[in-house]
């Protein structure tokens, strides 16, 4: 027999809904930095042999600093002519190449000193960094995990205020799990202390510059729904 009353329970079992959320502040894992190499020549060959040049200066530089970069990779890569209207002909006045790449590194101590060494180098800019944590960070499932008690907790209050007591849990589901998109998981804010200057700087070479890492915000949010015993009006 189908229970027609089941989205709001009977006088017998109650049912109460509500929603848990849980907002945690940590320290990132991670800082992205975005690399763009340039090069300009009178001939293809000449761009491209620069571009490559630079290219690999950026590469072998990332790799003296060993585990602390943790990913670098080289995304887009472009050559194009830069065209001049000569009376009625276009001319080729030179051409430019551009390669993008990004670095992922994990310790903020080494970080400062990598910024200014490549921001340092020829016809190569930087931007960054991104803070982040990664996708497996703990913080997440300890974020949800708290929603989830609060969830509980909550329902416990709702419920004894009527003089009942929770049940059965019948329903946990994330905020839009079935038809609508998550809410948006990181938010960033202030940062702490900078971290200390990594050793072993190029000899007169640029300052590593102080950068403070920004602290995350993880958020979870849960919808549960219980059967409670008779509340006593």
């Amino acid at each position: 027999m189908t229970d027609t009353a089941q989205p709001y329970g009977t006088p017998d079992q109650p049912r109460l809904a509500v929603r848990g959320e849980a907002r945690l502040e940590v320290d990132p894992e991670i800082a992205r930095l975005s690399i763009t190499v340039t090069a300009r020549g009178k001939d293809r060959r000449t761009a491209l042999e620069d571009l490559t040049r630079r290219n690999a200066t950026v590469l072998e530089l990332a790799r003296t600093y060993g585990d602390a970069v943790e990913k670098i990779e080289t995304g887009a890569l472009s050559i194009h002519p830069e065209l001049v209207q000569r009376g009625r002909d276009e001319k080729i006045r030179a051409y430019h190449g551009r390669v993008y790449i990004t670095a992922v590194l994990n310790d903020f101590t080494a970080l400062g000193e990598f910024v200014t060494r490549v921001g340092d180098l020829e016809m190569t800019q930087v931007s960054g960094p991104w803070w982040a944590l990664r996708p497996t960070s703990p913080a997440h499932g300890e974020a949800r995990r708290q929603a989830v008690r609060e969830a509980v907790q909550r329902a416990r209050e709702y419920a004894g205020a009527l003089g009942a007591e929770l049940a059965a849990l019948v329903e946990l589901a994330d905020i839009g799990a079935e038809n609508a998109a998550p809410p948006v998981a990181f938010a960033r804010t202030g940062g702490y202390g900078a971290p200390p200057q990594a050793p072993g700087a190029a000899a007169g070479g640029p300052p590593a510059i102080d950068l403070e890492p920004q602290r995350q915000t993880v958020y979870a949010q849960v919808n549960a729904r219980f059967t409670m015993t008779p509340p006593k009006l």
